[in-house]
């Protein structure tokens, strides 16, 4: 098992944030969220959003340290990027009435 983490670049809420990913399947990403205390709505799309104070716990639980652009890579190549406005699998987005 192994989940990747970047580091805590990115801002929001008054806070920096890491993105925690796994590239073999969202249930061990669920796992191993639940397991370092990320609560289920830390989790967007395809992955869990870490706050910064909580990114040195990720990593000692076993999370690998890596760039941004390697999360994305890793997550694509394993066929499990959501972007924004695309439905999950096996999901339909919302209807959108146009008038």
């Amino acid at each position: 098992m192994t989940l990747y983490i970047d580091p805590p670049t990115w801002p929001g809420h008054g806070r920096m944030w890491s993105h925690l990913v796994s590239d073999v399947s969202f249930e061990e990403l669920h796992a191993f969220a639940a397991a370092i205390g990320c609560p289920p709505r830390a989790f967007e799309r395809d992955h869990y959003d870490v706050p910064s104070d909580h990114y040195a716990s990720a990593v000692a639980a076993g999370a690998v340290e890596v760039g941004s652009k390697e999360i994305v890579r890793r997550i694509t190549e394993a066929g499990l990027r959501r972007p924004k406005g695309r439905p999950a699998q096996g999901q339909k987005l919302p209807r959108q009435d146009v008038e």
